[in-house]
């Protein structure tokens, strides 16, 4: 608390000191648009209480583009026309600097007594790189130390000054501005004499970082509750960060720490268009939902499960599907929602085109406020993912989601210089949660969600997911970063995980249950019954006679998909002794059985096993492995009943895949030295028993439809 209290202090003290030196300190910058890159400026002078003056805002821009980068002439004209009015306050300070690509890292406290130190009337910025004429390197002085060239992305000057630097240009808008103060710059007549401008050069990066050539001297201190870039080579603190060059990314990494707009903790600060303060159904945004299919995914039965469950009006949601679709799923509930629209596989619509539709749907639609795209394999378990990205109040956002347990994630930290993919710093930290917040990120995939008035204003451009030889995802991000809009990602909440789909069989009736090595946890969630843990800890536990345990272990839908994968197969046994031979002669009395190898599930049984049965047996028979599984049938006129035997085993488990009662009557185990029976067998739930000596048993006759179990013999 003592420390809470003393940095509020210290905050307070420095904003005062910056509202009295703010007083003789303007910041000129030129922004025709009002980017994302412009707003994020224009936060962080706010935050360090900066006083701006915008030229040129609603302006055309004619300084240059891509094919002609060494333009910017139009910023010198806005320039000079601005400090017409300044020319005669003699102690007014004057920054101009860019603002799509500029952060500030401190106030103008520190900003005015770095310029005062510098005994200079106008200070630029400087880097590594000569740009844009290479041949007049040979006239610029020699550096002792730091930097040697001249940038135009920073400078700051007495008004007068200023304005004697600018007053001969005659250039057109298009020409170079860099080009023009370098050659006052290498002039030491106009430099000193005649304009007595006493020009210099941040040589040492005290005001003006430039990012283009020095990613390695820039680092990030944390110190107390704030974050400052420092430059290593020089052991300074710049106040200006300026991403000039190919480093905007850079800029946008730096840009998560510095200023603190966002906190960790907290998230943004201000939601402007947030939830909490709508009522009723209609107050709420509209939502295009596109779900892509674009290959064979595993658990699509649980994907529509969770889409049903979102915490979001149905009738303020539309749905809009690519590719391979869950009949039931359309035709049960598009009634639910405003409206649904299918592209199936007749329609052989490729990716990028159907990825374009799904957010041209909601372009072309006044009413459509918001655009989430959600691929299959996304596992979006927070019921609440939709309004909290609505509340982050962002042109684009993704909620963080990642393979289980691993650091595949659907963003990238940063890119390699050939656009691909490259680990930043934070990535880990990011993905594990270690850090917490809004993160500023150059790619995401999977799942996102993009305003749709932004769609219909800087990315209105039809065709967003094609570019060149990229994947659409990856041509998706390159165009939306052309476009000067920022993706973001969010890591406040947990919202889901990504499925492995790499090693996703498709030649079995229920391809799931082959899953339970490259995605566990969903396995476990379709598969293994909710009261397993309970049992796992003791509590349910049941011994109905002595000796044997019954326990929870399958869903209804385990004990279906495994039945109807056996029945699929149909090469039951015979239930002759020549069977038991050719499965492992590990059956004392033969039934009629399909083993758990002539479907190909026998390495996956086995994984079940360790993972779920041996957890509960070593409290109970502690020490013993699993061999030999199998599913066994009975029905009244195949084999109704099994006579009395020991169990080829240590001990056995066997799990009831059908109910009693429904499925079919009668049935049910006899332990005969006991005389103890259990003749209602519940589905999903496992007998164990001994199985040599001790438990001589039979099986009870099945008087009517078909039962069946599934058996494992442990320690053969």
């Amino acid at each position: 608390f003592y420390c809470w209290i003393h940095n509020q202090l210290e905050l307070m003290m420095c904003l005062l000191c910056s509202l009295l030196h703010a007083e003789n300190l303007l910041v000129l910058t030129v922004a025709t648009k009002q980017t994302e890159g412009f707003r994020r400026f224009r936060r962080s002078a706010q935050f360090f209480n900066y006083k701006i003056q915008v030229l040129g805002l609603d302006e055309e821009w004619k300084g240059g583009d891509d094919k002609k980068p060494a333009g910017g002439g139009q910023k010198v004209r806005l320039l000079k026309s601005a400090l017409k009015q300044h020319a005669d306050k003699e102690d007014l300070i004057i920054l101009f600097t860019e603002s799509y690509d500029v952060l500030f890292a401190s106030g103008p406290t520190e900003l005015l007594k770095k310029f005062k130190q510098a005994k200079s009337k106008v200070v630029f910025s400087a880097e590594n790189y000569i740009y844009p004429d290479r041949k007049l390197e040979a006239k610029y002085p020699p550096v002792r130390d730091g930097k040697r060239f001249l940038g135009s992305g920073g400078f700051i000057g007495y008004a007068p000054n200023l304005k004697k630097l600018v007053e001969e240009w005659k250039g057109k808008d298009d020409d170079s501005d860099q080009l023009f103060y370098t050659k006052i710059f290498l002039d030491p007549e106009k430099r000193v004499c005649v304009v007595k401008l006493f020009l210099c050069l941040d040589h040492r990066s005290r005001i003006f970082q430039n990012l283009n050539g020095a990613l390695d001297e820039v680092v990030l201190k944390f110190e107390n509750a704030r974050v400052r870039a420092r430059n290593l080579l020089y052991d300074t603190l710049p106040v200006i960060i300026h991403g000039n060059g190919p480093t905007k990314l850079q800029l946008n990494y730096l840009g998560n720490y510095i200023p603190q707009i966002w906190t960790f903790e907290t998230g943004c600060t201000v939601c402007d268009e947030g939830l909490r303060s709508l009522t009723g159904i209609k107050a709420l945004p509209m939502i295009l939902i596109g779900i892509f299919i674009e290959q064979p995914t595993p658990f699509l039965s649980q994907f529509f499960l969770r889409l049903r469950n979102l915490h979001y009006p149905k009738q303020r949601i539309q749905i809009f599907i690519h590719n391979h679709v869950m009949d039931s799923f359309v035709n049960e509930h598009s009634k639910e929602y405003l409206a649904m629209k299918v592209i199936g596989p007749d329609d052989e619509m490729e990716n990028a085109e159907a990825r374009n539709l799904g957010m041209d749907l909601c372009r072309k639609d006044p009413d459509c406020d918001y655009y989430f795209s959600l691929d299959a394999e996304v596992v979006l378990k927070n019921t609440e993912t939709l309004r909290i990205l609505i509340e982050q109040n962002k042109s684009v956002i993704a909620p963080l989601v990642s393979r289980h347990e691993k650091l595949w994630s659907n963003f990238w930290g940063a890119l390699s210089p050939d656009g691909y993919y490259a680990r930043s710093e934070d990535y880990v930290d990011i993905v594990q949660r270690r850090r917490v917040g809004l993160w500023n990120v150059p790619y995401i995939s999977s799942v996102y969600m993009v305003k749709g008035k932004v769609l219909r204003s800087e990315l209105d451009e039809g065709d967003l997911f094609h570019g060149g030889k990229l994947d659409a995802d990856m041509a998706f991000c390159h165009n939306v970063r052309n476009q000067g809009v920022f993706m973001y990602l969010t890591n406040r909440h947990q919202f889901g995980h990504i499925l492995s789909l790499e090693n996703y069989q498709t030649s079995h009736l229920h391809n799931d249950l082959w899953q339970i090595f490259s995605n566990p946890e969903d396995w476990r969630e379709k598969y293994i019954h909710e009261n397993y843990t309970a049992a796992l800890k003791g509590k349910l536990v049941e011994m109905p006679c002595p000796d044997v345990y019954w326990f929870p272990i399958f869903t209804d839908t385990a004990c279906d998909e495994l039945v109807e994968e056996m029945e699929h197969y149909g090469k039951w046994s015979t239930g002759d002794n020549t069977d038991s031979r050719i499965q492992g002669g590990y059956e004392n009395v033969p039934t009629i059985d399909i083993h758990m190898n002539q479907i190909g599930f026998e390495r996956e049984w086995y994984k079940f096993l360790l993972d779920y049965i041996a957890p509960i047996t070593e409290k109970l028979y502690p020490g013993y492995y699993t061999k030999v599984a199998f599913v066994v049938r009975y029905k009244p006129d195949e084999q109704p009943s099994l006579m009395p035997h020991h169990d080829a085993s240590t001990f056995t488990i066997n799990i009831a895949l059908n109910r009693v009662g429904i499925d079919y009557e009668g049935g049910g185990c006899r332990f005969l030295r006991y005389n103890c029976s259990i003749r209602a067998p519940r589905k999903g739930w496992t007998l164990m028993h001994p199985g040599r000596l001790t438990h001589y048993h039979e099986g009870l006759p099945t008087t009517k439809g078909t039962r069946y179990i599934a058996v494992s013999f442990i320690d053969p």
